[in-house]
């Protein structure tokens, strides 16, 4: 059960049943050992005593104290935090206690001492009085209509049903609010606070409670940190009640899902994907703030780049290619192309054009990637260049003389991409001879002599060998010996036209001094021969070795 006793103008609770304790016939009564009072009031702590029976017995000393110093008690009326706000009374064995203006500071635990003038009798309870000593706070609860916030003035001390109270808004006395209770919109402007105080103690106002303040973010060590370490972003903001925090991640959606709750948010070992911008949410009961954006920047090593082909999957001789090499990475990657390990382009973009490509670029390529976290290779990339067939080159098997009856195998070569497809010619005769990169006789025969050429074409174009000659070796040595007669008239008829040139000049006299004989020479190149049968036995006789009259046929 509990008591309460009215102090000058305020109310006390007791939260005990009267107490009477008793030794060496003294007898101590406390109204009650436990007592809640409210900051700034006045507190009575009830207390009465009977000494030692006897006419004569008298009190000669009481104190009341709160703790021992070096097995003294200590006196409240000399502690300098209760110095004007401390009164005993001794009338008609009242030993009650009066404090005025409540501390919090003043809960503790009381106790009453008292001697005797008689006789050197003292005397302390085994028990003392408890005082607790609080203030008026405002409890902040959701209303149930829509947007309202409701807001409660109490104390931990039960207040009477007939106290009235004054409400401030922005440190302002909000007239006509005298109840317990006062609403306000839910997530009113950041500025305003809220506080409550007893009618008559206005001195003694609860703390006040407001919506969040804009929260602040900050990140630690840094925004700017390398792949791997831990990072630490923290929200804070000014609220009352204490605020609940929600952490977001900016992704290009309208509406975010919470990435995380509490204060902090710990990345124990960030990764590149963490990077991007981050804000707070804060909300109590009042309200709710959002913060600024804050973006993390995660350094790191390039990542596998990958790579690719401008145009078309066939490219063709002579067109513009672009290869590209593309990777994440942070701070940016520098790039390097390679060909078959050879160096063909370095540069901060990773793009190696080819304004005309040509069939000698055809091969395999891949480039690297680095920063100065790391570098690493992309995968080969092989650039296929199509262009028409090159002129062809036409091989003879076998390259001996060939015999009637033999076999002859002609092979056409062109390099060409896509693969060309040959047809055979021969010489002055309008249809294909044969189809396919080899072209075999089986049996040649004296009709089979001539000159050959093959032609390789693909889509891209066409392309024709030169004439290629295959007779068979009797009319090769034919052939041979009268290209050889052949030369030699040609020679005799040069070496006649240079004798009778010569002659004309013998005709022609000149001396170097006068009355000088013309030289003559004693030897004559050019002979005048009678008749044309002369010459042409002269010319059998300087051309015709022995062995070689029956070859002449």
């Amino acid at each position: 059960m509990s008591l309460t006793a009215a102090t000058r103008g305020f109310v006390v609770f007791l939260l005990s049943a009267q107490v009477v304790q008793g030794q060496n016939g003294w007898r101590v009564t406390y109204t009650s050992t436990e007592i809640c009072a409210v900051k700034g009031s006045t507190v009575e702590i009830g207390c009465s005593y009977t000494p030692p029976s006897g006419p004569y017995f008298s009190l000669r000393k009481g104190i009341w104290f709160t703790k021992i110093n070096n097995g003294e008690f200590v006196d409240l009326s000399s502690v300098s935090d209760y110095a004007g706000r401390v009164q005993y009374s001794y009338n008609n064995r009242d030993c009650t206690l009066r404090i005025s203006d409540l501390r919090e500071s003043d809960s503790a635990e009381y106790w009453f001492r008292s001697e005797s003038k008689q006789e050197a009798i003292q005397y302390t309870g085994s028990l003392g009085v408890t005082l607790s000593v609080t203030g008026v706070m405002v409890q902040v609860q959701m209303s149930s209509r829509f947007l309202k916030a409701e807001l409660k003035c109490q104390s931990s001390c039960r207040l009477p049903d007939s106290s009235s109270y004054v409400w401030y808004k922005n440190e302002r006395v909000q007239t006509g609010w005298i109840s317990s209770s006062y609403s306000v919109y839910y997530d009113p402007h950041p500025a305003d606070n809220y506080s409550c105080a007893v009618n008559g103690h206005e001195n003694h106002r609860s703390p006040s409670v407001y919506p969040p303040k804009l929260p602040s973010v900050s990140v630690s060590p840094s925004a700017e940190t390398e792949e791997g370490s831990a990072v630490t972003l923290t929200c804070s903001s000014d609220a009352n009640p204490a605020a609940s925090y929600t952490w977001y991640k900016k992704d290009g959606k309208p509406i975010l899902p919470p990435f995380k709750k509490g204060p902090q948010l710990v990345f124990s070992s960030i990764h590149s994907s963490d990077s991007g911008q981050y804000y707070c949410s804060v909300k109590n009961k009042l309200g709710r703030r959002t913060s600024k954006d804050i973006f993390i920047h995660v350094k790191y090593a390039p990542k596998p780049p990958s790579v690719s082909v401008s145009a078309s999957a066939e490219r063709e001789e002579g067109s513009a290619v672009t290869l590209t090499c593309s990777c994440d990475a942070n701070p940016a990657a520098s790039y390097t192309w390679y060909k078959e390990n050879r160096t063909v382009f370095l540069g901060a973009v990773g793009s190696y054009h080819f304004t005309s490509i040509s069939s000698e670029d055809r091969g395999n390529y891949y480039c690297r990637a680095e920063n100065q976290y790391g570098e690493v290779n992309s995968t080969s990339l092989f650039v296929d260049v199509q262009y028409a067939p090159k002129p062809p080159s036409v091989s003879v098997s076998p390259s001996a003389e060939r015999e009637e009856g033999s076999s002859v195998t002609l092979t056409c070569s062109s390099d060409a991409n896509p693969a060309a497809n040959y047809t055979w010619y021969k010489e002055d005769e309008d249809s294909p001879k044969a189809s396919g990169q080899i072209f075999t006789i089986t049996y040649f025969r004296a009709e089979h002599s001539g000159s050959y050429s093959c032609g390789a074409q693909n889509k891209l174009g066409r392309s024709n060998s030169t004439l290629h000659q295959i007779i068979l070796a009797d009319e090769s040595i034919m052939i041979m010996n009268i290209t050889r007669l052949t030369l030699m008239v040609e020679m005799l008829i040069l070496l006649l036209l240079f004798c009778l040139l010569m002659r004309k000049e013998k005709a022609v006299s000149f001396n170097t001094e006068l009355n000088e004989p013309i030289e003559t020479w004693e030897f004559d190149p050019c002979p005048v021969y009678e008749n044309v049968s002369d010459l042409n036995m002269v010319s059998a006789e300087q051309t015709e070795e022995p062995g070689e009259q029956e070859d002449l046929v």
